[in-house]
């Protein structure tokens, strides 16, 4: 072969190497350009529009977590605070001190067991008869005062959540629509918000008025309301939603209430009939034969029978109770 020719297709073939070489260069670069070109102008839009997005996911989420784990220490500490005698005499809404409630009750006490004494009963059924009358009578109106007051409460508070939401979404402020419930809704509503609101104006803040507000009224339906507006103020949100659902929730709550008191009705009836049972006969008998109930009354053995049956009686109807209340 000549040596032109072979010159001529080592250079026909070093051209094919340089041109593929510069095309896959080319076509590599291109690409390479393309996707450095995607990644600068995603980092780019990202560093431009970053200061608009608000991280909801995780300031706000650690915000209501953290004011959720302040309100639970609180609320430990209230239910310990609420045992006590001083906080059901607040409960009641009663004008008195503890000193002088347990005043009334040790009368009560020594008048109950000085009777039956009197009267010829042994010294340990008068002191059984003294402990009712002067532990057991006052603690069970007190507590009676109580659970109808917190009822009421409880029956009126969803409405004035919905005077609530009604106000905040036409405009009125917050502090406009609690002093409308504090005049308008009945008692004992009207009067915890009126005391609410009168706290508030002297400079009082409102989380400490609710707190206050918790404290004669510890039902969880205050505690949602302070918990829905600790939350709202610490990290912003709409009021008159978030009250609206508070709202539901408590008809919800008191629906199920109602539901669960009628279907426990009759568990209560034979509960009470099972109850009232032995001793109404005891009356009885007592009544129309006092000579057939002579040994029960005052002899030794019966008095410890009467005595042994008494305990007996009040821990059947302990457990009954237990049985048919419901909380949820």
């Amino acid at each position: 072969m000549e040596p032109t020719m072979i010159l001529t297709i080592m250079g026909a073939i070093g051209v094919m190497i340089v041109g593929y070489l510069i095309l896959d260069s080319d076509g590599s670069s291109s690409k390479k350009r393309v996707e450095k070109f995607a990644v600068t102008g995603t980092k780019e839009k990202k560093s431009s529009f970053s200061f608009m997005k608000v991280d909801d996911s995780s300031n706000r989420r650690k915000m209501i977590e953290n004011s959720l784990a302040d309100l639970e220490k609180n609320q430990k500490t209230k239910k310990k605070k609420s045992k006590s005698l001083k906080a059901k005499l607040l409960h009641a809404d009663l004008k008195l001190e503890a000193r002088t409630f347990s005043i009334i009750s040790l009368v009560l006490g020594i008048i109950g067991a000085g009777i039956p004494m009197f009267l010829g009963l042994s010294p340990l059924i008068s002191l059984g008869i003294g402990f009712v009358f002067g532990f057991g009578l006052p603690r069970f109106i007190l507590k009676f005062l109580i659970g109808r007051r917190q009822k009421a409460f409880t029956a009126n508070f969803s409405d004035a959540m919905d005077i609530i939401v009604r106000g905040v979404r036409t405009g009125l402020p917050l502090g406009d629509c609690m002093r409308m419930i504090a005049h308008e809704a009945p008692e004992p509503v009207g009067g915890e918000f009126r005391k609410l609101v009168e706290g508030e104006s002297v400079g009082v803040p409102l989380e400490t008025c609710i707190e206050r507000m918790y404290d004669r009224m510890p039902l969880s339906e205050v505690n949602f309301f302070g918990t829905v507006l600790s939350i709202q103020r610490s990290t912003g949100g709409n009021l008159g939603e978030s009250l609206d659902n508070l709202s539901k929730v408590l008809r919800g709550r008191k629906l199920l209430r109602e539901k669960i008191k009628a279907l426990a009705a009759e568990a209560k009836v034979s509960a009470i009939i099972i109850g009232i049972l032995p001793p109404g006969v005891m009356t009885m008998v007592s009544v129309v034969s006092p000579d057939y109930m002579h040994d029960l009354y005052f002899t030794k053995t019966g008095q410890t029978n009467l005595m042994i049956s008494a305990a007996m009686m009040a821990f059947g109807i302990w457990i009954m109770r237990k049985m048919i209340n419901f909380k949820f």
